[in-house]
Protein backbone atom coordinates (compact mmCIF):
# COMPACT_ATOMS: atom_id res chain seq x y z
CA UNK A 1 0.00 0.00 0.00
CA UNK A 2 1.17 3.50 -0.71
CA UNK A 3 1.13 6.26 1.90
CA UNK A 4 -2.28 7.63 0.87
CA UNK A 5 -3.87 4.17 0.99
CA UNK A 6 -2.37 3.57 4.43
CA UNK A 7 -3.73 6.88 5.71
CA UNK A 8 -7.18 6.19 4.23
CA UNK A 9 -7.21 2.70 5.75
CA UNK A 10 -6.35 4.16 9.16
CA UNK A 11 -9.08 6.80 8.83
CA UNK A 12 -11.73 4.21 8.01
CA UNK A 13 -10.54 1.99 10.87
CA UNK A 14 -10.79 5.00 13.23
CA UNK A 15 -14.26 5.82 11.92
CA UNK A 16 -15.45 2.25 12.44
CA UNK A 17 -14.09 2.28 16.00
CA UNK A 18 -15.82 5.64 16.60
CA UNK A 19 -19.15 4.38 15.25
CA UNK A 20 -18.92 1.17 17.30
CA UNK A 21 -18.15 3.14 20.46
CA UNK A 22 -20.82 5.82 19.89
CA UNK A 23 -23.68 4.21 17.96
CA UNK A 24 -26.04 4.57 20.93
CA UNK A 25 -25.82 8.34 20.40
CA UNK A 26 -26.48 7.94 16.65
CA UNK A 27 -23.73 10.41 15.68
CA UNK A 28 -24.37 12.37 12.48
CA UNK A 29 -22.11 12.11 9.45
CA UNK A 30 -20.48 15.47 10.18
CA UNK A 31 -19.34 14.32 13.62
CA UNK A 32 -17.88 11.04 12.35
CA UNK A 33 -16.10 12.83 9.49
CA UNK A 34 -14.71 15.44 11.86
CA UNK A 35 -13.36 12.66 14.09
CA UNK A 36 -11.19 11.43 11.20
CA UNK A 37 -10.34 14.97 10.01
CA UNK A 38 -12.22 14.87 6.72
CA UNK A 39 -15.08 16.78 5.15
CA UNK A 40 -18.42 14.99 5.21
CA UNK A 41 -18.41 14.69 1.43
CA UNK A 42 -14.91 13.19 1.25
CA UNK A 43 -15.53 10.86 4.18
CA UNK A 44 -18.80 9.61 2.64
CA UNK A 45 -16.98 8.65 -0.57
CA UNK A 46 -13.97 7.20 1.22
CA UNK A 47 -16.08 5.06 3.54
CA UNK A 48 -18.18 3.71 0.69
CA UNK A 49 -15.02 2.86 -1.28
CA UNK A 50 -13.20 1.21 1.62
CA UNK A 51 -16.00 -0.35 3.69
CA UNK A 52 -18.39 -1.08 0.84
CA UNK A 53 -21.26 0.78 2.53
CA UNK A 54 -22.05 4.36 3.40
CA UNK A 55 -21.36 5.58 6.94
CA UNK A 56 -25.11 5.82 7.55
CA UNK A 57 -25.66 2.23 6.45
CA UNK A 58 -22.73 1.05 8.60
CA UNK A 59 -24.28 2.85 11.59
CA UNK A 60 -27.62 1.21 10.82
CA UNK A 61 -26.04 -2.28 10.64
CA UNK A 62 -24.22 -1.67 13.93
CA UNK A 63 -27.40 -0.45 15.60
CA UNK A 64 -29.42 -3.37 14.22
CA UNK A 65 -26.87 -5.91 15.42
CA UNK A 66 -27.03 -4.50 18.94
CA UNK A 67 -30.84 -4.25 18.83
CA UNK A 68 -31.04 -7.94 17.90
CA UNK A 69 -28.95 -8.94 20.91
CA UNK A 70 -31.09 -6.82 23.25
CA UNK A 71 -34.35 -8.15 21.75
CA UNK A 72 -33.34 -11.71 22.56
CA UNK A 73 -33.56 -10.91 26.27
CA UNK A 74 -36.91 -12.15 27.54
CA UNK A 75 -37.76 -8.92 29.35
CA UNK A 76 -36.95 -6.64 26.39
CA UNK A 77 -39.68 -4.33 25.16
CA UNK A 78 -39.62 -2.57 21.81
CA UNK A 79 -39.64 0.83 23.49
CA UNK A 80 -36.78 -0.23 25.74
CA UNK A 81 -34.76 -1.57 22.81
CA UNK A 82 -35.31 1.64 20.84
CA UNK A 83 -34.09 3.71 23.79
CA UNK A 84 -31.15 1.38 24.46
CA UNK A 85 -29.95 1.63 20.85
CA UNK A 86 -30.24 5.42 20.67
CA UNK A 87 -33.20 5.47 18.31
CA UNK A 88 -35.87 8.11 18.81
CA UNK A 89 -38.71 5.62 19.13
CA UNK A 90 -40.25 2.33 18.15
CA UNK A 91 -41.09 3.60 14.66
CA UNK A 92 -37.39 4.09 13.90
CA UNK A 93 -36.65 0.62 15.30
CA UNK A 94 -39.44 -0.83 13.16
CA UNK A 95 -38.16 0.93 10.02
CA UNK A 96 -34.61 -0.26 10.69
CA UNK A 97 -35.71 -3.91 10.92
CA UNK A 98 -38.07 -3.78 7.95
CA UNK A 99 -35.56 -2.01 5.68
CA UNK A 100 -32.66 -4.34 6.47
CA UNK A 101 -34.20 -7.64 7.63
CA UNK A 102 -37.64 -7.47 5.92
CA UNK A 103 -39.27 -8.32 9.25
CA UNK A 104 -40.52 -6.34 12.20
CA UNK A 105 -38.69 -6.30 15.55
CA UNK A 106 -41.60 -8.29 17.03
CA UNK A 107 -41.25 -10.97 14.37
CA UNK A 108 -37.53 -11.15 15.09
CA UNK A 109 -38.13 -11.37 18.85
CA UNK A 110 -40.54 -14.27 18.22
CA UNK A 111 -37.89 -16.08 16.14
CA UNK A 112 -39.88 -15.57 12.95
CA UNK A 113 -42.85 -17.59 14.15
CA UNK A 114 -45.54 -17.60 11.42
CA UNK A 115 -43.21 -15.65 9.10
CA UNK A 116 -44.10 -16.25 5.46
CA UNK A 117 -41.53 -15.88 2.70
CA UNK A 118 -42.36 -16.41 -0.96
CA UNK A 119 -39.46 -17.72 -3.00
CA UNK A 120 -38.50 -19.21 -6.33
CA UNK A 121 -35.38 -20.51 -8.06
CA UNK A 122 -34.02 -18.51 -10.99
CA UNK A 123 -31.13 -18.94 -13.39
CA UNK A 124 -28.49 -16.26 -13.65
CA UNK A 125 -25.13 -15.96 -15.42
CA UNK A 126 -23.58 -17.08 -12.11
CA UNK A 127 -25.83 -20.10 -11.57
CA UNK A 128 -29.14 -20.60 -9.80
CA UNK A 129 -30.22 -18.18 -7.11
CA UNK A 130 -33.03 -18.16 -4.61
CA UNK A 131 -34.62 -14.76 -3.94
CA UNK A 132 -37.19 -14.46 -1.20
CA UNK A 133 -39.88 -11.81 -0.97
CA UNK A 134 -42.16 -10.71 1.84
CA UNK A 135 -44.83 -8.07 1.83
CA UNK A 136 -42.45 -6.06 4.03
CA UNK A 137 -39.46 -6.34 1.70
CA UNK A 138 -36.89 -8.41 -0.11
CA UNK A 139 -35.13 -11.23 1.75
CA UNK A 140 -31.61 -12.27 0.84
Amino acid sequence: MNQTDTLNYQRIAQAIEFINANFKRQPPLDEIAEHVHLSSFHFQRLCTDWAGVSPKKFLQYTTLSYAKSVLKQSSATLLGVAAETGLSGTIRLHDLFVNIEAMTPGEYKNDGKNLQINYAFYDSPFGKYLPGVRLKGFVI
